[in-house]
């Protein structure tokens, strides 16, 4: 498919991925909607196959040449239809679009989430950010450890996604080989945020409306960390718009962003994405591009 205009990329190993990534919690009705009961419902009526294919079209017309789904999620509204979608999207309509696969290793079987996103043509793969969180917290860098090696060894890019700045931190002290990072990264001045005096220490706020607690610790720590960082959550679940959330992110250092997008929305967010990131670049930024 012909892009309409250049989107920026960098390289993670060696896949190559367009700047800004398109989410996948639209799609299978994760939508992060606080206390708006019918939203999750409302998400999988609207993105029927049909509007999921076409939503990933636009994306490869706007230069975005990668999306994330997930591998039969828990947090699906009813069935997860990525993994059916996806391979009608390339069958069908010769899509082009790569997909990093979201998996879910099990203590008692860290692979088969993994293989089956090897098996459906991903070029990468990442842990889950509530798995990622959860084991460090267990004090199982171990486990993290050998599932990025088993991704690695089948040739995908190898990840992990989390919440909590502990897991870098974790990961990084214990030299674990991992290809990047997934953490949340978003400012913390919107109107539905969590008070400073009452976010918790470690872990989110019980009302799903809060996924980076501390912003300004991530940009410090992320400056050191010389591996690819995926910045997720920039708009907060769609409570800051993309001309703040994505300046944000690229000028405090991430690398990627990976946005939830309806179809309606992925031409101003690329158009979006893309002159901010030029900007960010001529401008100069704390953190040099790690990807």
């Amino acid at each position: 498919m012909n892009t309409h205009f250049d989107m920026p990329a960098g390289k993670i190993g060696h896949v190559r991925i367009s700047r800004l990534i398109c989410g996948g919690n639209l799609i299978i009705g994760s939508s992060h909607d606080r206390d708006l009961i019918y939203v999750a419902a409302l998400m999988r009526h609207y993105f029927t196959d049909r509007k999921i294919m076409e939503t990933w079209q636009l994306c490869e017309e706007c230069g975005i040449n990668t999306m994330i789904g997930p591998v039969n999620s828990p947090y699906a509204f009813g069935e997860d239809p990525t993994l059916r979608v996806y391979n009608r999207y390339r069958s069908e309509l010769g899509g082009q679009i790569q997909w990093i696969a979201q998996t879910y290793p099990k203590t008692y079987d860290l692979t088969s989430s993994i293989q089956t996103a090897v098996d459906n043509g991903a070029v990468g793969a990442f842990v889950h950010g509530g798995i990622g969180d959860n084991w460090v917290q267990n004090e199982r860098v171990d486990l993290l450890a050998k599932v990025f090696a088993f991704i690695r060894q089948n040739g995908l890019i190898a990840g992990c996604a989390c919440h909590n700045l502990e897991v870098p931190m974790a990961l990084e002290k214990a030299g674990v080989e991992v290809d990047f990072y997934m953490k949340t990264l978003h400012g913390d001045n919107y109107w539905s945020a969590t008070a400073k005096t009452e976010r918790p220490s470690r872990g989110l706020p019980p009302h799903d409306n809060m996924w980076c607690t501390n912003p300004a610790e991530t940009i410090e720590f992320m400056r050191t960390v010389e591996k690819p960082w995926i910045a997720f959550k920039v708009l907060a679940a769609g409570a800051i718009h993309p001309q703040e959330g994505f300046r944000f992110a690229f000028e405090n250092g991430a690398d990627f962003a990976n946005v939830g997008m309806f179809d309606f929305q992925v031409r101003e967010d690329a158009i979006i994405a893309r002159d901010v990131v030029a900007e960010t670049t001529n401008k100069g930024r704390a953190r040099p591009w790690r990807a």
